[in-house]
């Protein structure tokens, strides 16, 4: 090896002194005490910068969590309060059906239970009618017919005249008819004291007015001139003033 290649150009000589120089400086810079609190002062402050960040990511998770579980709680809540509302329509459309299958259950025993009572009052006016059709049928069947002449109105005036109690016979009243009338309904006396005091003896027994009026039977007409009524009346009177038809053997 020749000596120029191995020997330093004084070019290289101040390059390596100058290498060298930056780096004591550097090494010196970094032994110095005030520049290691800084250091660490830096550090501390990253340090707690990126824990601070971390609290705040953590807070804003745990911020974004409760959110969250507010909102799950209320749309429970919400979902709790439509059921209950949904619940409660339920029971109610349930009361409510009750309620009208009731008052329909009502409506059907008072309509059959009117029925009822329709059928019962229309039995029993069946039933009265029927009951009222015999009784009338028999009273009917029990009424004799009498006949329009002589012997069939003395026949009617004995049968009033045992409702009421008035004595007298077929016999009796049949002798006085002919002795005062000779059986004509329509013979009137017109030249007696009575016909000439205006009140004349008329009908099968000649009774006057005065006498027909204050002894006549109710039931039968209210004239003198009607062959039974003039009987019953007739009868009335002398059974009032003799005891009984048969008792008159002449005028009376």
């Amino acid at each position: 090896m020749s000596a120029s290649s191995t020997r330093l150009t004084k070019t290289h000589k101040v390059s390596i002194a100058g290498i060298a120089a930056a780096a004591v400086a550097a090494l010196t810079f970094s032994l110095v005490p005030g520049n290691s609190a800084e250091a660490e002062n830096l550090a501390a402050s990253n340090a707690a910068e990126q824990v601070s960040a971390a609290d705040a990511a953590k807070a804003h998770a745990l911020h974004k969590a409760h959110v969250v579980a507010k909102s799950n709680a209320h749309a429970r809540h919400m979902a709790h309060v439509v059921a209950t509302s949904n619940a409660h329509a339920k029971h109610k459309a349930h009361v409510v059906a009750k309620s009208n299958a009731h008052a329909k259950h009502k409506a059907h025993v008072a309509a059959k239970a009117n029925a009822a009572a329709k059928k019962t009052a229309a039995a029993k006016a069946a039933a009265k009618k029927r009951s009222g059709d015999q009784a009338a049928s028999r009273a009917a069947a029990r009424t004799p017919i009498f006949a329009n002449n002589l012997d069939g109105w003395i026949k009617e005036g004995l049968s009033i005249m045992k409702k009421h109690g008035i004595p007298g016979t077929y016999d009796g009243l049949h002798r006085n008819i002919i002795r005062e009338s000779g059986g004509d309904p329509n013979a009137i006396n017109d030249w007696d004291i009575n016909a000439i005091n205006g009140v004349p003896s008329i009908g099968l027994l000649q009774v006057i007015k005065p006498t027909f009026d204050a002894y006549h039977v109710a039931g039968t007409k209210n004239s003198q001139y009607d062959p039974v009524a003039n009987i019953v009346a007739a009868a009335n009177y002398a059974a009032d003033r003799y005891g009984s038809i048969d008792n008159v053997d002449s005028a009376y």
